[in-house]
């Protein structure tokens, strides 16, 4: 089967406005698209199934509404085929815990979003207590990395001290210094086999990226992400299709880790 044609799942991916201080609202538009848009790009990369968090949840930085963006979440994605959900916590309001606690056990409900970047805080100072919790309910965790609140390498010595918790640092190249290594060398001193990263950069088509992030941490411990509404989902999957990688490694990236991760079986 040429890879193009294997039913994708894209772990990482959201819905709703994009706002950002200093853009245009012609520009934030591109980058804005509701759960329909994100369904129907979706259907046009082949990508079966989307895990989403609300954009409300999270923007604009430091002012989003995680309470009210988890509600709505969990009503457009049970009303939305083709659509999971992360449940955002935001460890400066607490009472997303609670929120996580209950929505954790939805059907649709399949990990843990969190944003140190747009929620304004260090993961330094607050990771303990999410990955505690994470712990305590064997959560899948999908995280930005790696900005000055998010490096890659803050999180090791917790996810290290948790192995009940599954991590995914997001943006495979991205790092605010221009190194693009943090995501990898991040796994790479994981002592659990418990943190994956994926594919939803914008530096992801950079040529050879992905390839040397295979070849340093198998692909078993990469997946398939596409940040869309920001970027356009046909992008990324192009990236994975005509990757220089076997077509077991594409398989593995573009579907079978998220199945395994997120215990998928039966639903694609």
């Amino acid at each position: 089967m040429p890879t193009d044609q294997i039913q994708a799942i894209d772990a990482h991916a959201h819905y709703g406005r994009y706002i950002r201080k200093g853009l245009t609202d012609e520009i934030a538009d591109f980058m804005t698209g509701d759960a329909a848009v994100v369904v129907e790009r979706a259907r046009r990369a082949n990508i079966a199934l989307t895990i989403v968090s609300p954009l409300e949840a999270l923007l604009p930085r430091g002012g989003g509404d995680p309470v009210q963006g988890n509600i709505n979440a969990a009503r457009i994605v049970a009303e939305t085929d083709g659509l999971l959900q992360y449940v955002v916590i935001d460890p400066l309001t607490p009472a997303t815990y609670d929120q996580a606690a209950e929505m954790l056990q939805l059907p649709k409900c399949v990990g843990i979003k969190i944003h140190p970047e747009e929620h304004v805080y260090p993961i330094v100072e607050h990771g303990r207590k999410i990955f505690e919790f994470a712990a305590k309910h064997k959560a899948v965790v999908l995280t930005h990395s790696s900005e000055q609140n998010s490096q890659a390498s803050d999180f090791v010595p917790f996810i290290n001290d948790f192995p009940e918790v599954r991590l995914i640092l997001a943006h495979i190249g991205c790092g605010w210094d221009g190194d693009l290594t943090h995501q990898v060398r991040a796994i790479q001193r994981s002592k659990h086999g418990n943190v994956f990263a994926d594919t939803s950069s914008a530096r992801s088509v950079t040529p050879k990226l992905i390839e040397w992030a295979v070849k340093e941490v198998g692909a078993d411990k990469v997946l398939f992400g596409t940040d869309t509404p920001l970027y356009h989902s046909s992008m990324h999957r192009i990236r994975i299709d005509h990757a220089d990688l076997s077509d077991q490694d594409k398989r593995l990236i573009l579907r079978d880790n998220a199945i395994k991760l997120f215990g998928l079986q039966g639903m694609v």
